[in-house]
């Protein structure tokens, strides 16, 4: 599961190292479907945009709390018995690791897929976001499961 992590991690940079570097080199948008776009958005703060002054003025703290999570994440799965509970919390801590490196990198998180049903535009996100999305909502659904069993064998 590690591996997995890993290669959601590593994925993610080469993306945005694509992204940057030849696709959106200049940057432009470039419609793929009617309703999904290629773009090129830097993200100075978090989910949608949020905290970016908060994060703009102490990005050194910001970065040793982000790795301070990923760290709690990947010692969580190692203690995890349950699979798919590993696998859930390395899509996270992979994602996270991307948006870190990304952000201590260059001062920004790269986003660069846009989806939008006529003017109504949904934020720009990247693949480490869809690995913490992702993730995230496994453990909704593992714990959503580990409540019935445990609940079914009280009964």
């Amino acid at each position: 599961m590690f591996a997995f992590g890993a290669a959601i991690f590593l994925l993610d940079i080469a993306l945005k190292h694509f992204m940057v570097t030849a696709v959106m080199n200049p940057p432009r948008i470039i419609p793929v479907t009617p309703f999904f776009n290629l773009v090129l958005v830097y993200n100075p703060g978090v989910s949608f945009g949020m905290f970016a002054e908060w994060i703009s003025a102490a990005p050194q703290l910001f970065a040793v709390l982000k790795a301070c999570i990923v760290a709690g994440l990947l010692s969580w799965a190692a203690l995890s018995r349950r699979m798919v509970e590993r696998l859930a919390l390395c899509m996270v801590a992979g994602g996270a690791m991307g948006n870190l490196v990304d952000r201590y990198a260059d001062g920004h998180v790269t986003d660069y897929l846009d989806f939008y049903a006529g003017q109504w535009h949904w934020p720009s996100f990247n693949l480490a976001d869809v690995a913490i999305v992702a993730g995230a909502g496994l453990m909704i659904v593992v714990a959503s499961f580990q409540r019935d069993t445990a609940t079914s064998q009280s009964s």
